[in-house]
């Protein structure tokens, strides 16, 4: 009979001569004193691949107390070398690894994006897991640093009875307090971001920050203003100097950057419309110092605001060129008439351009003398946008005119926050029972 041919498998393929195939370990047993006592262990050894530019053999060592546990995990690596699946783990630490992370991937990220994400690692990502090796990170410890930050994640000024913040010895105390849920989402949205990046480039096989359970968000109740609050604030806020800038933010729902950058070749006085296309953004001084930037979602916007902010508009047109006159030599906004096309709308007496710390400091004022204190800059937008529902404005209108990126998030927000729309939605329908239904 003839002999039959021996399968050639990847255990019994012949390596080349001198290597070791992938697949084949060893394991030996060894010794080691330390402190003068002697210690055993074993130590396993696998080929687990070969240098590219030497061709010398690159191999794991795996110690371990037994043979068996060894030998386990040798075998483990073997079949993932043998089926080409295999992957080192990461020398990096996480803090190493995000440095790398921040200052190697992040191209194509806008400035303040930037900025957040490095201070959520610095101020809470690092110091909770940073000395953590990247290869290590494993799901529960992510999810207790979570569960640690919602119980007292942040450092706030300790304050007696009265309200005074404490101190010792001229230094202020300082006491743990919980971070908010969404403040943990955010912080998970980064370190998500990050790690999903060591995935890609192999660094990690999986991303352990996908299975933990992350804290559930409240929704926050905004609180637009009433019928009788903006007549209130349209008296207080026509004798401020920054009253012009903000009751157009409350008629047309801009953002509080997309105002302050608002520039005259924006406005068209022909047609009515503003064009909001770039907001004016605080950066470091090495940075830029204040800087145009695009709009939070890139996309550009045409306005058609009613007639009213349209005037407020043109009258600040004239301000401004009496302001020039007044301050003179010492004006330090457009210088010609063709300076001005592209200048700011809305300036200080002397031309320069107005903070958000200046505007939220008047804005203040100006709520505070209304009695309303708690109210915010952006509580403008959201009357805007409850004014614009309840005047018969479809959700799309509204979107576009905000500039979210989706009618469901618009609609998200303020579908449910109208009691006189919920009224007129009854009304409606009961002039429409009456027509099919009469009594």
């Amino acid at each position: 009979m003839p002999r039959s041919k021996k399968k050639i498998t990847a255990q019994n393929k012949k390596p080349a001569p001198g290597r070791n195939a992938n697949g084949m370990g060893s394991l030996k047993k060894k010794t080691v004193i330390k402190n003068g006592k002697q210690y055993e262990y074993w130590e396993g050894r696998g080929t687990i691949g070969y240098d590219p530019g030497t061709g010398k053999q690159i191999q794991k060592s795996i110690t371990g107390k037994t043979q068996k546990e060894v030998r386990q995990k040798l075998s483990k690596i073997m079949t993932e070398v043998d089926e080409g699946i295999y992957q080192p783990p990461s020398k990096l630490t996480l803090a190493e690894w995000l440095d790398i992370w921040t200052d190697e991937y992040m191209g194509d990220k806008k400035y303040l994006t930037v900025k957040t994400y490095k201070t959520q690692i610095e101020s809470h990502i690092k110091p909770g897991l940073g000395a953590v090796k990247l290869s290590q990170l494993v799901p529960h410890m992510i999810q207790k640093f979570y569960n640690d930050l919602l119980s007292g994640g942040q450092s706030i000024p300790k304050r007696d009875k009265s309200g005074k913040i404490v101190k010792r010895n001229g230094t202020t105390v300082y006491e743990c307090a919980p971070l908010s849920a969404k403040t943990v989402r955010n912080i998970h949205g980064v370190l998500m971001k990050a790690l999903s990046t060591a995935v890609s480039i192999e660094y990690l096989r999986s991303n352990p920050a996908e299975r933990v359970t992350l804290p559930r968000v409240e929704k926050m109740e905004i609180h637009p203003l009433t019928d009788e609050q903006v007549k209130d604030f349209l008296r207080v806020s026509s004798s401020d100097n920054c009253g012009m800038i903000l009751t157009v933010i409350l008629f047309t729902g801009l953002r509080e950057s997309e105002a302050i950058g608002l520039t005259w070749d924006c406005v068209d006085f022909k047609k009515g419309t503003v064009k909001i296309c770039k907001q004016l953004q605080k950066r470091r001084s090495e940075d830029g110092g204040m800087t145009f930037a695009p709009l939070k979602n890139d996309k550009a916007r045409i306005l058609k605001p009613a007639p009213f902010v349209m005037d407020l508009l043109s009258r600040e047109w004239n301000r401004q060129a009496e302001l020039r006159l007044r301050a003179g030599k010492q004006w330090k906004g457009w210088q010609s008439k063709e300076d001005r096309k592209a200048a700011l709308v809305f300036t200080t007496a002397d031309g320069s351009y107005i903070s958000q710390t200046s505007l939220r400091y008047h804005f203040k004022k100006i709520v505070k003398e209304m009695g309303v204190p708690s109210c915010r800059v952006h509580d403008l937008r959201h009357t805007f946008a409850v004014l614009s529902l309840q005047n018969g404005d479809d959700i799309k209108t509204v979107q576009d005119s905000l500039g979210h990126a989706t009618a469901a998030f618009t609609l998200d927000v303020y579908g449910h926050v109208s009691e006189r729309m919920k009224d007129e939605s009854s009304a409606r329908m009961q002039a429409y029972i009456d027509s099919i239904y009469p009594a």
